[in-house]
């Protein structure tokens, strides 16, 4: 197959010496090499493998607290972070109002485990919407139609051959496209300064669509305090987190997923676990951290609290370097307050 690297050459590239992303045949790769998932793991994990722990799944119903927070939309608070569940956080930062990976139903033949915290109908006044990769639970079709009716003047960032999902989802909205380590044009005098960076993950959303968007993380620097947010996306370890704080330094505030990390032989290579959050959180050396990607969907094999308990016991036991802000769905986190 025909190896090629790819960017965008209408956004810089900000790492010195960074070729693009590298693409074999039609699949973007994980660094120099292909992940190809295998339909036998799946198999394996749904008609061969029992869960050891199903019965304490079974009994374990906890949820994320929920609290409502149509009004605070309203009011767009200047510089804070509300979590609306799973991987999808409504930002004002720099004057500049923002979801990631919005989300805001149910998936197929998936409900989710708690309410929404406003109505969809409350997310106006939206001038990014940020996707980080085309996985249906982080990019939702119906969830992005809905937003695009509401907010024309909104634009869409996002990665390498994102547009081809896109196409008739969000209409007329401008859709901005990036490789790892490319910075997203804003325009002259823009208050933020958003990058697209690596992760350790896949595509696939059809049958012959294997590996044909990229995936990866943003970073968020606001020029006027040079505050730092870092959003993770979904990722398994890897040298990114080193390579990431080696190019911006220690973070500020850094958004990391914690959830779907069982059974090991098929989730390992897609999504961290809690030890392997805080780990990355480490070595981006941040002062906070949030965590998402746990309790709105039943992705995976852990209980539901699990993943939250494993990290709040790391933060307790002195492994996590940053300060652990456990966010109930729909409380607001203000930046500008945090050392």
């Amino acid at each position: 197959m025909k190896s090629q690297y790819v960017r965008n050459p209408a956004l810089p590239t900000i790492r010195p010496g960074y070729p693009g992303n590298l693409k074999i045949g039609r699949q973007f790769a994980n660094g120099d090499a292909l992940y190809t998932p295998q339909f036998s793991d799946v198999l394996r994990w749904k008609l061969l493998t029992k869960n050891p722990q199903a019965a304490e799944k079974k009994r374990d119903t906890w949820v994320p607290a929920v609290q409502p927070c149509a009004e605070l939309l309203r009011q767009r608070p200047a510089d804070t972070l509300v979590w609306l569940g799973h991987a999808t956080f409504w930002l004002r930062l720099g004057g500049l109002n923002m979801l990631f990976d919005p989300l805001l139903f149910d998936l197929p033949l998936m409900r989710r485990r708690h309410a929404l915290p406003c109505a969809p109908h409350d997310l106006t006044g939206l001038d990014l919407l940020l996707l980080s990769h085309g996985h249906r639970d982080h990019l939702d079709e119906k969830s992005l139609r809905l937003l695009a009716r509401q907010n024309p003047q909104a634009q869409v960032l996002g990665p390498l051959g994102v547009a081809n999902v896109l196409r008739g989802v969000t209409g007329a909205l401008p859709v901005q496209q990036a490789g790892w380590w490319q910075q997203f044009d804003l325009g002259p005098a823009a208050p933020l300064e958003i990058f697209y960076l690596p992760a350790r993950h896949w595509h696939r959303r059809g049958l012959a669509d294997l590996n044909t968007v990229l995936w990866g993380s943003f970073l968020l620097r606001d020029v006027a305090s040079g505050r730092t947010l870092y959003f993770g996306g979904d990722s398994a370890e890897g040298p990114h987190y080193y390579e990431i704080e080696e190019q911006f330094g220690p973070l500020d505030v850094v958004i990391m997923p914690i959830g779907a990390y069982k059974p090991a032989f098929m989730m390992r290579r897609s999504h961290l676990t809690p030890h392997e959050a805080a780990k990355a959180t480490n070595q981006l050396r941040a002062g906070h951290l949030v965590p998402m990607h746990h309790g709105t969907y039943d992705l995976s094999d852990e209980p539901a609290s699990e993943p939250l308990r494993l990290l709040e016991q790391i933060a307790h036991e002195g492994w996590l370097g940053a300060q652990l802000h456990a966010l109930a769905v729909g409380q607001p986190l203000p930046l500008a307050g945090l050392e």
